[in-house]
């Protein structure tokens, strides 16, 4: 992985096939927000889909029967690449979730997205969380990104016991 924070080349697709977040998560701002958790060149789409699209691909892919807030379909995952080349997935966020998980968490529906969105993109790059010092990594960079993005930390109330 390259440096954090350096600029990198950055090809994306965003598609609305669930339209209720387009006017509020626009094309710029995911950019804004990709551009902060990418440390190499990508080639990424970004799908905002509905409970029923969400819930197939999490069954058909992960076998788990429920929709969830993000799925990140990473192409070159464990493979070594060069430097120049470009890291390649797909991230797809589910509307009927994040919104959820928005109000659940007293968080407005624009932060959580970006968290998301850095979330995804860090699993893209092939960071993850399935045990506790994995985790603790990934939430820490996610929380330090999030910061420079001027977000507040998105595991406080986790930290803190509230919910």
């Amino acid at each position: 992985m390259s440096e954090k924070n350096s600029p990198q080349s950055l090809t994306l697709s965003v598609q609305y096939p669930d339209p209720r977040l387009k006017t509020l998560v626009t094309r710029a701002k995911l950019k804004r927000w990709i551009g902060a958790a990418l440390f190499a060149p990508a080639e990424l789409t970004i799908r905002f889909v509905d409970a029923d699209e969400g819930r197939t691909l999490n069954r058909d892919y992960r076998g788990k029967d429920y929709a969830t807030n993000v799925l990140t379909f990473a192409y070159n995952e464990g493979e070594e690449l060069p430097d120049d080349a470009p890291t390649v997935a797909d991230i797809i966020l589910c509307t009927d979730v994040l919104e959820r998980e928005a109000a659940e968490q007293n968080k407005t529906v624009e932060e959580h997205t970006a968290h998301l969105i850095v979330h995804g993109v860090l699993h893209a790059q092939g960071y993850d969380h399935e045990d506790d010092e994995e985790a603790t990594e990934m939430e820490t960079l996610e929380t330090e990104l999030l910061g420079t993005l001027g977000f507040a930390d998105p595991y406080v109330q986790e930290k803190t016991g509230q919910q």
